[in-house]
């Protein structure tokens, strides 16, 4: 069965490429830039949001990083996805978490950066950066209970939200109040699985 995965590595396609690497399985990744290439009738015909990633894995066409990361786990790496109903939805639970609490805030100051760098909104910027705090106590004081969301093992929940914070670096955001959250991004992010994604283009 044939996988393929469209994004490049240096968008929300990220967690994706590092979810599939963590599989195992072997793909064909297509490079698709965010701006014009996610806009080409091909690439529509994939994911007609226009956006990255997308995946399609034989019969299977998916899009929204979430939803293909929670398949690629579920499908191909049973050690990342756990089968007892009530971890199973601690997964979902931290994987929109991430989402909604942390990636929302992010977001909020990355626009004003990238998309307008030279008008940048300074209150709207101000208060997201005051706003992840706290998100961020949640998360630590979780930690503080075990070196994983779900416990002693690495899981697609850490995976996914990781890798939503690893725009934390770009925002440049110090997490020095928040040593459990810190520490466990440095394990997730020591895994090779993120380095190799990382690489791809």
């Amino acid at each position: 069965m044939a996988t393929t995965i469209y994004g490049v590595s240096r968008s929300r396609a990220i967690r994706s490429l590092w979810a599939i690497e963590e599989t195992g399985i072997e793909y064909t990744h297509v490079p698709t830039h965010f701006f014009k290439e996610s806009k080409t009738d091909e690439y529509l015909g994939v994911n007609p949001n226009g956006r990255i990633p997308a995946l399609v894995d034989g019969d299977i066409t998916l899009f929204e990083s979430m939803a293909i990361n929670l398949y690629l786990a579920r499908t191909y790496a049973p050690e990342l996805y756990p089968s007892d109903p009530a971890l199973e939805a601690q997964v979902n639970q931290w994987s929109v978490w991430g989402i909604s609490e942390i990636e929302f805030l992010q977001m909020q100051v990355i626009i004003q950066i990238m998309l307008h760098k030279d008008n940048m909104n300074q209150r709207a910027m101000d208060e997201a950066m005051e706003a992840l705090p706290r998100p961020l106590r949640v998360l630590d004081e979780h930690l503080a209970r075990s070196d994983y969301l779900l416990g002693e093992n690495f899981t697609i929940a850490d995976l996914n939200v990781s890798a939503v914070m690893l725009l934390l670096d770009m925002i440049k955001f110090d997490l020095t109040d928040f040593k459990n959250v810190s520490e466990w991004q440095a394990r997730c992010y020591a895994r090779d699985a993120l380095k190799k994604a990382q690489a791809l283009g």
